[in-house]
């Protein structure tokens, strides 16, 4: 069965997906314990990005590192929220779903703390 709101185009549709994109951001801020660490993370290395000393390009690179931080975790929640909607019970696969995307979280934080290394350290 398609979602019925697949048919709205246009300026309606962007109203829409702006809409359902703020309540998610709520959701995950409301329910998720790593993503309102993470968000009080981006909190203090944004504007550090911009205070320390760096070329335009770092800074974009390392202000990257923190948005890809955010984006994966929130995709790792709706993993996870998927996984609990089909099934409380323990389960190999729902476990490795959950494992998978959680280790993609922790790449994007290797990630961010090698490139804040490098471009502080060049």
């Amino acid at each position: 069965m398609e979602s019925p709101y697949k048919g709205k185009t246009g300026l309606k549709r962007l109203v829409n997906a702006f809409g359902y994109s703020c309540a998610g951001l709520r959701e995950a801020f409301r329910h998720e314990d790593a993503f309102r660490q993470e968000v009080m993370l981006a909190i203090v290395l944004i504007p550090l990005a911009f205070w320390l000393e760096s070329q335009w390009l770092g800074r974009a690179l390392m202000i990257s590192c923190v948005f890809l931080v955010l984006i994966v975790e929130l995709l790792n929640s709706a993993i996870e929220a998927t996984v609990d909607r089909i099934s409380l019970d323990d389960h190999r696969l729902a476990k490795r779903a959950k494992d998978i995307g959680s280790a993609s979280v922790l790449i994007c934080l290797l990630n961010l703390v090698t490139v804040w290394a490098l471009v502080l350290l060049n």
